[in-house]
């Protein structure tokens, strides 16, 4: 058996694993590369290999850097099935249609604005891929339950396991025949942290022949729940109240958006907050808050209760959400008040770079800062304190106080992972780390060496083919 990482190898994005094995071969994920200049061009190369040869696909879940390429790779000729769990098959038919049309906008915008660059090279810029073949990939889904027997193809057996990070998101334990005996391969795809609102805590798996672990968070510990709480106060209070301006947070449609709208809630019913006025400006985090909603099944005890208390008291905790761009517009006339959610997560592409042009340079205002910000991305130098920034070709200078507040991550830090690692009866034959930047991979790894004394565990290269036995 083979596996080769074609993503997430020494980095967060792109997550794309190949495995041969003696019957055939299968993906696990087909991801977006993210963030940098480099980014397009890479998402272009990511599926150049025989696409013929693959069986089927097994997705972790919905998030762009795990599914954003699944539209390109059926439109390269893929027409095998792609195997996910019901919440991401509905989460996915909004998704990557989203991912299609902001394809299709960008690639119509640098056609327009780039003219003199267009005549040099005398073609224009074509989309990654667009909405139709967006849509033409969700006929390709097949929806699986939780805990559900697969067995995709001959001497192979999947089943999904709740990894409590996003609403539909699975770790995947697939046993795999090699000669007579069979292996088992974890891919963790992207586990939540325990304890935290909405989500059930991920299940635990107790065997791994192979494993391939994430590791975004495998360098640090996340800030308690309750000081992550008084942070998040601190920063409403004096933006609303004092200061009068707009709060701004780039947040992940999916999961993280929908998170936050119950942390909001809770620190209203708490008392903490008098009253807060949300605006939800991203049709897809409208689309995922509704289908959070239909997976009721899906949440935690407490959470159930805070919705039920949230509908009754919409005076106090008032939640808008914007679906047309005449309106999105119009919230760059508040002046201030406003709490404002909107996607993408680290300020790449959507809505949010709008709301930022118009509140960055203003001292009054707060832009919060509630996720992971990959190398490359302009989330990722704000955080790092940059002093300007370019949004649609316009110099902005960064005024706005910009806070990061890291307790509210979707991914398991490194106790909670190590913990969750603990709960396998033997250590794996073989360790694959990966889904962390090359700081966060390169600390984990030591510490399940020395935390559980398991045999050196391998930061994979991207594209190297690794033999198993």
């Amino acid at each position: 058996m083979e596996l080769t990482f074609l993503g997430a190898a020494g980095e967060v994005t792109g997550s794309c694993t190949r495995v041969r094995h003696e019957g055939g071969c299968f993906l696990v994920d087909c991801g977006l590369f993210q963030g940098g200049r480099s980014a397009p061009l890479r998402n272009m190369r990511a599926l150049d290999f025989a696409l013929r040869d693959i069986d089927f696909v097994l997705l972790t879940h919905a998030h762009l850097d795990h599914s954003g390429l699944l539209p390109r790779l059926v439109a390269l000729g893929y027409k095998g099935p792609i195997y996910a769990t019901r919440a991401t098959v509905d989460l996915l038919g909004v998704m990557l249609l989203d991912a299609a049309h902001i394809q299709e906008k960008e690639a119509e915008w640098a056609n327009r604005h780039d003219r003199a660059r267009h005549a040099r090279r005398g073609w224009d810029v074509a989309p990654l891929y667009t909405v139709e073949q967006a849509r033409l990939s969700l006929s390709r889904l097949r929806a699986i339950d939780y805990d559900e027997g697969l067995e995709p193809h001959k001497g192979v057996r999947c089943r999904f396991r709740d990894a409590g990070h996003i609403l539909g998101s699975s770790f995947i334990e697939v046993d795999v025949a090699m000669g007579g005996a069979t292996r088992r391969i974890v891919f963790s795809g992207d586990l939540g942290q325990p304890l935290r609102p909405v989500l059930r805590d991920p299940e635990v798996t107790e065997r791994a022949d192979i494993l391939c672990i994430e590791s975004t968070y495998g360098n640090r510990a996340h800030r308690q729940m309750a000081q992550t709480l008084d942070e998040l106060t601190v920063a409403l209070h004096q933006t609303l109240v004092h200061d009068g301006g707009n709060v701004i947070i780039p947040a992940f449609a999916v999961g993280r958006t929908q998170e936050l709208l119950f942390v909001l809630a809770d620190l209203v019913r708490s008392g903490r907050i008098d009253r807060l006025q949300v605006v939800v400006d991203s049709p897809m985090a409208s689309a995922a808050t509704a289908l959070t909603v239909k997976h009721e099944d899906l949440w935690d005890a407490e959470t159930r209760e805070l919705y039920r208390w949230a509908q009754h008291n919409s005076d106090r905790f008032s939640v808008r959400f914007v679906q047309d761009v005449e309106e999105s517009i119009a919230l760059n006339g508040c002046r201030g008040g406003l709490v404002i959610l909107s996607a993408s997560g680290m300020c790449e592409a959507g809505r949010i770079k709008h709301h930022l042009r118009y509140n960055l340079d203003r001292r009054e205002c707060s832009i919060v800062m509630v996720g992971f910000q990959a190398a490359g991305t302009l989330g990722r130098r704000l955080v790092d304190g940059a002093r300007y920034v370019t949004l649609f070709g316009e110099r902005i200078p960064v005024r706005a106080r910009i806070h990061t507040i890291g307790g509210l991550s979707a991914h398991a830090d490194q106790p909670a992972l190590l913990a969750w690692l603990g709960h396998l009866h033997q250590p794996p034959r073989k360790t694959f780390v990966v889904h962390g930047e090359m700081a966060a991979a390169t600390t984990f790894a030591a510490a399940i060496q020395s935390a559980l004394g398991w045999p050196e565990p391998v930061i994979p290269e991207p594209g190297k083919v690794y033999a198993l036995h």
